[in-house]
């Protein structure tokens, strides 16, 4: 309906009611060009994580290439729309990640956001892309908060978190007889949660926690923290830290005789870019878990070496590259059954209906807290003999079926869980 000025005089009045059908028929053509306009939009992913610091070869480029490999291997489009891969660097900043997501979704059209390794970060973005209603895809944050108090429906949690690593590695080590640890925790929400449910399961298995120490995100020098781990006499250190921090510690905690000592290592964050930067004379026997490994199967090892040819070092894949992937293509799958990207909500709610499979992963489904559900294996780091090829660094020693591997449903008390 048009509504006239009230202050239009006698004269301006029958030229406004002659041109009225005119005006209405203009307003009538507005909608359809903005469908119009909507359906031209290309669908834009953004990938955030560390791309100079700590993470960034564990994530960084490597997540970047991975999701513009699930576009393609998609056929570039979703729901008849083009699609876009962004990228930026959170730094391992709370207030620059949260900056980002809000400029990306507000200003740049961004519809989903994915990797976002730091908890403090991912748990900023989680509550973004809540309020403004797109879809989160965590692959590289460990929380399990995530699918827990602060679960959202606009977010999925894909790869891996805290509670399934230390779950798997502790219980594997106690049963070992690794039945008193230390811990070496990152300081920060993630080095918490990782150290909590490691330690929980320690003590359920019958073992004891004997002592721990805190250090600083991207730490040079472990030297005084080795030598409170080594003086606790425990079993088992328990290393609650990831990227480049547990590389410097496994290579300084070798260079004073830990590493084929009395003592083990359990780094519950373990991938083969730690090993690729240590050697396998400096890592041999240690124990890690991990959802993915490049040479698990024929599937993982095509899709590995397609993805080595694009990486900038031609590094082989982690498993939270592996996840922004597969998280990313379930994501289409569900933008494609939606026809839309629109409401943030509806596509997680049909990435929930949906079962997921690509060869990285397998067959899985995401549960109605957001968590994707899928195996997790035990690895064993190999002896220098042992490895036939660049990047051939762990041997499978155990697998935990997904429905065992996570956090059972009820004990996260997630609301979208009833």
């Amino acid at each position: 309906m048009l509504a006239y000025p009230r202050n239009a005089g006698p004269s301006v009045m029958p030229l406004l009611r002659r041109l009225a059908p005119c005006l209405a028929a203009i307003a009538s053509l507005a909608l359809p060009i903005t469908q119009a306009q909507a359906a031209d939009k290309p669908i834009r992913i953004g990938v955030l994580n560390d791309q100079s610091g700590v993470y960034s070869d564990f994530q960084g480029v490597g997540s970047v290439v991975a999701a513009q490999m699930a576009v393609e291997d998609f056929g570039g489009k979703a729901a008849g729309r083009a699609i876009e891969v962004i990228s930026a660097d959170h730094q391992n900043k709370p207030d620059i990640g949260a900056t980002t997501a809000r400029r990306w979704i507000d200003v740049d059209g961004v519809d989903v956001i994915a990797d976002v390794p730091n908890s403090a970060i991912a748990l900023a973005v989680n509550g973004i892309v809540r309020e403004r209603n797109k879809v989160f895809l965590a692959s590289g944050a460990g929380t399990t908060e995530l699918t827990g108090a602060q679960c959202s429906p606009n977010t999925v949690h894909w790869t891996y978190d805290t509670w399934a690593l230390a779950h798997s590695t502790a219980k594997s080590l106690v049963a070992q007889g690794g039945r008193s640890w230390f811990f070496l925790t990152s300081d920060y929400a993630f080095g918490h949660d990782l150290e909590r449910n490691a330690a929980a399961t320690v003590k359920a298995e019958g073992g004891t926690v004997v002592g721990g120490v805190r250090h600083p995100l991207d730490t040079s020098d472990f030297s005084s923290f080795i030598l409170q781990a080594q003086g606790s006499g425990a079993d088992v250190i328990g290393l609650a830290n990831a990227g480049g921090d547990t590389t410097t510690f496994v290579k300084q905690a070798a260079e004073f005789g830990v590493m084929g000592g009395q003592q083990k290592i359990a780094a519950m964050i373990f991938s083969p870019n730690n090993v690729h930067a240590l050697g396998l004379e400096t890592t041999e026997g240690l124990i890690s878990a991990s959802p993915f490994y490049w040479d698990l199967n024929d599937g993982t090892r095509d899709w590995s070496r397609r993805f080595a040819e694009r990486h900038p070092k031609h590094n082989m894949p982690n498993d939270m590259q592996a996840g922004v992937y597969s998280a990313v293509l379930h994501y289409l799958k569900a933008v494609e059954k939606t026809g839309q990207t629109e409401d943030g909500a509806a596509v997680v709610k049909a990435m929930k209906e949906m079962p997921s499979e690509d060869p990285l992963f397998g067959k899985g489904r995401v549960r109605e807290d957001g968590r994707a559900i899928h195996p997790i294996y035990l690895y064993e780091t190999k002896k220098p003999a042992e490895s036939k090829e660049p990047w051939d660094y762990f041997e499978v020693i155990d697998t935990v079926p997904g429905e065992e591997a996570f956090r059972p449903m009820a004990e996260g008390k997630c609301p979208l869980a009833g």
